[in-house]
């Protein structure tokens, strides 16, 4: 019998949600990334409310959060994860890992074009990707789909028979931000009861009972292990078929394994995915009202992928045309096509004309006209094949040979780059650290004309400390830069195609992986210089610009080029969170604070640990030089700390700098108070000033000394973010965070006192 359900207004991201919530999941390891990043605020959210127990972990970038995934199934939780694109990309190592040790969970995997160039809008490349991770695909079209195959997808995934991982697949924005009217269980039980309690034949959680995952495997029996997962697969589709009528008897809503619209006396048939299908409902109907014969087929599954049920809607057809929203260059058509065509091709009885075309790269809309096009080409396939090319692109073009973008910015000169201030006199001779560093005492007046290696005109919010503080810090850099940026707000708003705001060499490679891409420029550099191929007089300085999270998902690269120890800069910009991808919480959130996953509510009160502490991480590998700054008006700290970590880059290898910038859009502070909030931040010993010079630690800014020390408080009453935290309810959070300040302030003053420290 049906169960009651309730109306709803609900994006794709929010269905998933409200499944989440009923379906109750114990785990769900996480990492944000447009736009699926909105379905762990969601659950954050229901937690910080109460409304689900579900254990959220922050991993620091999608291969962690998929590791931490496939160890809370190995435990037996329903687990649940979400991802998009490079993200994807970035976990795929451990997803046929989960598949072939046999681990149900369930990954929203919304769909967004691969990189590079950097592109958050739709496309299936990434889902193209997902078809050899051996994972069972479900592909949900719209937002009360999405609802239901989550649902689904538990009960088929711990089904005893298939015993394995599931996504479920919508389109980014197009369906995760497309806003519907949809049904959902007004009581979580009727889903409970659906789905019934998890049953592992096996965990790791049991000691009476130990079990090996994940063994070293020889011949024959890993060859067992492969075609077991080949069986899975194949009683995958009966056993999908089973629980989708199933759950039809509760919601009235059914899902086979591939939609036939329109197509009982259908000769010409357009076959289609998720949210392109949907668009094309609607012509299909018009074209239907004339009096043409023509279908549309959406799969609901694609692995397995529904071979018998596509053999058996297309025997009748003479002409398919498979669109599909990615290609596989130099194949002659798209990953779907060849599938289609493998199953037409073994249907000796189907004489049917088949084409491929590619729509939608990169994002590009499809609309009713893109499938007005479709459905008049497979009508002309039927009665003029030979007319219809075999395979072919809709809405792209290459471009004009030849022509690049207009050069906007001029590039800094060789005489602009080397300008030396008029009150250093001398440089310091080989092996000395400069007199200057020490001491740049110059008239900060002469810091105006230094020259802007970021011109005026990027993009980024009112109040952005991330540009005058990097402004600052160039100041304190002589001669030629490379510089390398990891993704995040400095990123995006600078490098809006095809224009740019830097006047220097610039690159970006994916998200984590920055500090050994440049590595690798800066060997290149001296190897080239060595070889003669550079003349020995150039000099370039290396700089990695990192933040907004980069060092959560890039720690472990960078820590290996820091022990390396290539001579380049990595300079971390610290605005407490990743703010280009909507302000969740990053590892230098600080504790008690919030964000969009550390809300504030019932259950939670912010970020629940305390931030990471780069500095004293690089410290600890024993690199040349280390320095934390704040960009201020009064102090020229950052212009000498950049010019200190200059020449020991240059001298001895690698350099870690981290300056604080304000954020007033997720802060929730007031655009004008930006410098008093980072020297609040300074004066209360949250964000202390300091280098380590080979290992030694030297306080440059002591607010004790100076007579300056303010409370925490002073500090956190400023923002928005953290005001929570002054209420006498959270008296207990604000003891612990002054206590951990304190702690850290003290150990760093012993270290500044220490011969050896």
């Amino acid at each position: 019998m049906k169960n009651e359900q309730v109306q709803k207004f609900l994006t794709g991201n929010e269905a998933v949600a409200a499944a989440a919530k009923d379906i109750k999941f114990d785990f769900m390891g996480y990492y944000p990334i447009t736009p699926s990043t909105e379905i762990s605020e969601l659950i954050q959210g229901m937690r910080a409310n109460g409304e689900v127990d579900t254990v959220l972990l922050p991993a620091d970038g999608e291969h962690g959060a998929a590791g931490a995934c496939f160890g809370a199934a190995a435990a037996g939780a329903r687990v649940l994860n979400a991802t998009s694109a490079n993200g994807l990309l970035y976990s795929i190592e451990q997803l046929p890992a989960q598949a072939g040790c046999r681990l149900p969970m369930v990954l929203n995997l919304v769909t967004r074009s691969v990189s590079a160039p950097l592109d958050i809008r739709c496309d299936h490349s990434d889902l193209m990707f997902a078809l050899q991770t051996h994972w069972i695909v479900l592909l949900a079209a719209h937002p009360q789909a999405v609802y239901d195959l989550n649902i689904i997808a538990v009960k088929l995934g711990e089904h005893p028979d298939v015993r394995l991982p599931v996504m479920v697949v919508s389109d980014g924005f197009f369906t995760s931000h497309q806003r519907q009217s949809i049904k959902v269980f007004n009581d979580s039980k009727q889903v409970q009861n659906f789905l019934g309690a998890r049953k592992d034949p096996f965990t790791v959680l049991d000691p009476r009972n130990p079990v090996t995952i994940g063994p070293y495997m020889n011949d024959p029996d890993l060859v067992n292990n492969k075609f077991q997962l080949h069986q899975a697969h194949q009683k995958a589709l009966e056993i999908y078929e089973q629980i989708s009528r199933q759950y039809e008897q509760i919601s009235g809503r059914y899902y086979p394994t591939v939609e036939a619209y329109q197509m009982e006396d259908a000769t010409a048939a357009v076959f289609l995915l998720n949210s392109a299908a949907e668009t094309a409902k609607d012509p299909v109907d018009t074209f239907r009202s004339q009096g043409k014969k023509i279908g549309m087929i959406r799969p609901n599954i694609l692995r397995p992928f529904p071979f018998e049920d596509l053999r058996r809607l297309t025997h009748r057809l003479s002409a398919l045309v498979v669109g599909e929203r990615a290609d596989t260059p130099g194949a002659t058509g798209g990953p779907l096509s060849h599938e289609v065509h493998s199953v037409l091709l073994a249907d000796r009885h189907c004489g049917i004309q088949v084409v491929s075309r590619i729509y939608g790269l990169g994002g590009k809309d499809f609309t009713q006209k893109d499938a007005v096009r479709l459905i008049e080409e497979a009508l002309l396939l039927e009665t003029n094949p030979s007319s219809v090319p075999s395979f072919g692109f809709m809405g792209t073009q290459e471009g004009e040979k030849g022509k690049l973008p207009p050069r906007v910015l001029q590039p800094i000169s060789k005489e602009e780059a080397s300008y030396i201030l008029t009150k250093i006199v001398e440089h310091p001779s080989e092996g000395e650290i400069p007199a200057w560093c020490e001491a740049f005492a110059a008239d900060p007046g002469q810091l105006t004309i230094r020259p802007k290696r970021i011109a005026p005109g990027h993009g980024a919010c009112p109040g952005c400390g991330i540009f005058s503080g990097l402004d600052q810090f160039f100041k304190g850099i002589e001669g030629d830069v490379v510089v390398l940026y990891h993704t995040g707000c400095a990123m995006v708003v600078t490098t809006d195609y095809p224009f740019s705001a830097h006047r220097v060499s610039y690159l970006h490679n994916l998200f984590q992986n920055g500090a050994p891409t440049l590595s690798g420029v800066v060997e290149v550099f001296y190897e080239k210089k060595r070889r003669g191929e550079i003349d020995i007089s150039e000099d370039i300085t290396f700089i990695m610009i990192t933040g907004d999270g980069g060092m959560d998902i890039g720690m472990g690269p960078t820590l290996g080029a820091a022990i390396r120890n290539h001579r380049m800069i990595v300079l971390e910009y610290d605005n407490q969170g990743y703010m280009n991808t909507g302000g969740q919480l990053s590892y230098s959130t600080p504790y008690g604070h919030k964000t969009a996953t550390s809300q504030i509510g019932q259950m939670t009160q912010g970020h629940g640990f305390h931030h990471r502490d780069t500095p004293q991480l690089m410290a600890a590998i024993g690199i040349p030089y280390v320095f934390t700054a704040i960009e201020s008006p009064s102090s020229t700290d950052l212009v000498e700390k950049a010019a200190k970590a200059q020449w020991y880059s240059k001298k001895h290898g690698f350099v870690f700098g981290k300056i604080l910038v304000s954020c007033p859009l997720n802060w929730k502070s007031e655009e004008k108070d930006g410098f008093k909030i980072l020297q609040k931040a300074a004066d209360c010993c949250f964000f202390p000033l300091y280098d380590v010079q080979h290992g030694k630690t030297r306080i440059s800014y002591d607010p004790d000394q100076l007579g300056k020390r303010l409370p925490v408080s002073e500090w956190l009453k400023l923002m928005g973010k953290s005001k929570h935290l002054l209420l006498p309810e959270n008296e207990m959070l604000l003891k612990e965070l002054e206590r951990e300040i304190d702690t850290r302030w003290k150990r760093l003053k012993a270290k500044s006192e220490h011969r050896f420290l």
